[in-house]
């Protein structure tokens, strides 16, 4: 197998904290520096979220302009991919940042149970953060937490709701989501190749399922996600010394199973998006 792999950091998201492991960037001199070892490793998405000072999350768009052109700086030619995730506001605040043209964005088409609360995406929401997607040429990134996602995800993909290159990631191992199951995980990766061939995919696993996950879709063909959003630890006794450790980790699997780590500008041409 020598199709490349797209290695995405999700660098920091809206839960983990200084205090769950002290490697968690969240100033954004941190996130860049962060970002910029992880890219040294094998990276070649960002995924990104942005936080107050006293680390909680925010969607300021101030902030995610800070970061892009920090990141674009530091990382030449790194694919820029901002969150529109649910905890780090409400309603149209969550695709604020969208005017700043981040290359991709996360976009979850459908509800589900997080570990206590209901993660909601009314579909008047997820329609209007696609179409800014759209009036911005951003990439989306679906996160899928069920199946349902995943076939949400090709029917808007069919209808032109989501444009580009149609990039589904599947997350397994949230509490009261997905678990991680492999039955389940080669399904998805069936129902996505046979009903949208020309689709790209990935996988995250969340805590200790996130080498799990990695070795799975790395050894399937696909593409990956890790990094301290996910999962603050290398194993149950060692925290994990950064994200560029954790996307190490991943770049060793690509290269047990004879994958060759994609560049960005790999990455670019794969998902097809514009030149850096």
């Amino acid at each position: 197998m020598t199709k490349p792999c797209i290695l995405c950091c999700a660098i920091t998201g809206s839960l983990p904290t200084k205090a769950n492991n002290p490697a968690v960037p969240i100033t954004l001199t941190e996130q860049i520096e962060s970002s910029h070892a992880a890219v040294e490793a094998g990276a070649s998405i960002i995924h990104a979220h942005v936080r107050n000072d006293d680390e909680t999350p925010s969607s300021d768009p101030e902030k995610f302009a800070r970061l892009k052109e920090g990141l674009e700086k530091h990382c030449p030619g790194v694919i820029v991919q901002f969150s529109t995730g649910g905890r780090s506001g409400a309603g149209q605040t969550r695709g604020g940042m969208l005017p700043l043209r981040p290359d991709m964005a996360s976009l979850s088409v459908g509800s589900n149970n997080f570990p206590t609360r209901v993660y909601e995406n009314p579909p008047d929401l997820v329609d209007w953060l696609a179409a800014e997607m759209r009036a911005h040429d951003i990439t989306p990134e679906v996160e899928a937490f069920d199946l349902g996602h995943v076939l949400q995800a090709i029917r808007l993909h069919a209808e032109g709701v989501l444009t580009g290159r149609l990039y589904v990631q599947f997350v397994m191992g949230v509490k009261n989501a997905m678990p991680v199951d492999r039955e389940v995980f080669d399904f998805y990766r069936h129902i996505l190749q046979s009903r949208a061939p020309d689709a790209e995919w990935c996988a995250a696993g969340i805590g200790a399922a996130q080498l799990t996950i990695n070795e799975w879709a790395i050894a399937s063909g696909g593409h990956t996600r890790a990094g301290l959003e996910d999962n603050v630890r290398l194993d149950r006794d060692t925290l994990a010394p950064s994200n560029a450790a954790l996307i190490a980790r991943a770049a060793d699997l690509c290269a047990k199973y004879d994958r060759p780590v994609a560049t960005p500008a790999q990455a670019r041409e794969m998902l097809g998006l514009r030149p850096a």
